[in-house]
């Protein structure tokens, strides 16, 4: 099968995950806009490819063919269609959807040598309370980072001082955006799907 799709709710908050295996993304040009056909074609990359047309298959099916426009920060949207947010990695694409709240998710292949940077992205706590030789977990704490930073909405953010996580059990996380102006908080739910770490926060961002 190309594609396999799954879905995971969280209360207000819905994952759609589509898996994906080698496939000519010249077969589904139908499910692209015309501005994305443009786009389509400026990459040269087969991967990239795929991924954008796995990402427009995934949208036409919960949206139908609408376009999927981005801010001034790059994060996506949808005319009347609530908060979305879009992740990628290989193999797999996922659009999370929520009427009530900013979203920020994040997929992330398990890094195995992730152990070698861990400095550079954990704040004094975290190496002392998170279990730094896991793969894993840190990954987990890596992609938990990137979902704050989507909700952070500003470019430029320190992961290692103004992104923090603490946490709880089983998935569930605590995190906390440090802005210059005060501090945002938030749940998130971090999991492993397919050898592959899914973060998303689960409560609006305040």
């Amino acid at each position: 099968m190309i594609f396999q799709k799954k879905v995971f709710d969280f209360d207000s908050v819905h994952v759609h995950l589509m898996s994906f295996s080698d496939f000519d993304p010249t077969d589904f040009l139908d499910q692209l806009t015309d501005l994305e056909k443009e786009r389509y074609f400026s990459f040269t990359n087969l991967q990239r490819k795929r991924e954008f047309v796995t990402t427009r298959l995934l949208r036409h099916e919960l949206f139908g063919h609408q376009h999927i426009h981005y801010d001034a920060v790059g994060a996506p949207f949808i005319e009347n269609e609530g908060f979305i947010s879009i992740s990628h990695t290989k193999t797999m694409v996922g659009i999370a959807v929520s009427q009530s709240f900013k979203l920020g998710l994040d997929i992330e292949v398990i890094h195995p040598k992730i152990a070698a940077i861990k400095h550079k992205f954990l704040s004094v706590d975290e190496l002392e309370k998170l279990d730094c030789e896991s793969a894993v977990e840190l990954t987990k704490v890596w992609s938990g980072k990137e979902s704050l930073y989507k909700l952070s909405g500003r470019k430029g953010i320190d992961f290692k001082t103004e992104l923090l996580l603490q946490k709880r059990e089983n998935n569930n996380w605590f995190g906390e955006i440090i802005n210059p102006n005060g501090s945002v908080r938030t749940d998130l739910n971090i999991f492993e799907e397919e050898s592959r770490i899914i973060s998303i926060n689960t409560t609006i961002c305040e």
